[in-house]
């Protein structure tokens, strides 16, 4: 399979000094084209902060990334933003919807920073929200939506670019468990589709739908299992 994200002896320390925090202490991690890995780690692992540096919201204090063969970690804030937004989706915990655009506009957004003529972005933004099963509320804000469909929403908004990555942090962290299993489904469904899927959390249930499991503690990698063996209709059980 071919790499799609390459991180060799990655290094990422706060307070360098007296009473520095190694965040990431020598993190090495290949994830391939089309992969479903979840990295998994209670607060304070080191997971978020491996989470910043996949989605190019932070660098390291060493080491190499390579992302879709690019080398990310000594770009500028500008070329990083850019990175982003062609690159990468981002699905967050807490939705990060515009509270006084319809589902549509909201989705539509990240397309009018990468300048997608309108026709096409309109176009792209409904498949994405048709995808997701919101075609009924493509007009509706998000106040008037229940807390699943909004996270729904999101994913539509990560998805319409169609980026190489779908980067997901605990994205059913505010979320009912009716709600929980149709966005797991749903993430399920893109991997399928072939998509490259991340997904952070600390729920040993959410992450037992991935491919591969990846733990992290105290900023290293403690283990790498390949998860492909599980059933999916064990994988519903979220």
């Amino acid at each position: 399979m071919e790499p799609l994200i390459e991180i060799k002896d990655m290094m990422k320390i706060y307070n360098p000094g007296e009473n520095e925090v190694h965040a990431l202490d020598g993190i090495n991690l290949t994830i391939n084209k089309g992969e479903f890995v979840a990295i998994i780690g209670q607060s304070g692992s080191g997971k978020s902060t491996l989470m910043n540096m996949i989605g190019c919201l932070d660098v390291p204090t060493s080491g190499t990334y390579f992302l879709n063969g690019k080398n990310v970690e000594k770009m500028k804030d500008d070329r990083l933003s850019e990175i982003r937004n062609e690159e990468i989706g981002f699905i967050f915990q807490g939705f990060n919807l515009i509270d006084n655009l319809t589902a549509l506009e909201n989705v539509e957004l990240p397309l009018i920073y990468r300048k997608v003529p309108g026709p096409e972005r309109h176009r792209l933004s409904k498949e994405a929200l048709q995808k997701v099963g919101l075609e009924h509320r493509m007009d509706h804000r998000p106040s008037q939506m229940s807390g699943g469909q909004q996270q729904r929403v999101a994913i539509a908004r990560a998805l319409a670019a169609k980026p190489p990555v779908i980067l997901a942090d605990e994205p059913t962290g505010n979320l009912d468990s009716k709600s929980s299993k149709e966005i797991m489904t749903i993430l399920r469904e893109l991997h399928k589709d072939g998509r490259t899927v991340i997904l952070i959390t600390h729920d040993d249930g959410i992450a037992s739908s991935a491919n591969r499991i990846i733990r992290i503690m105290d900023g290293k990698i403690e283990a790498d299992i390949d998860n492909k063996g599980v059933k999916d209709n064990e994988k519903e059980e979220v």
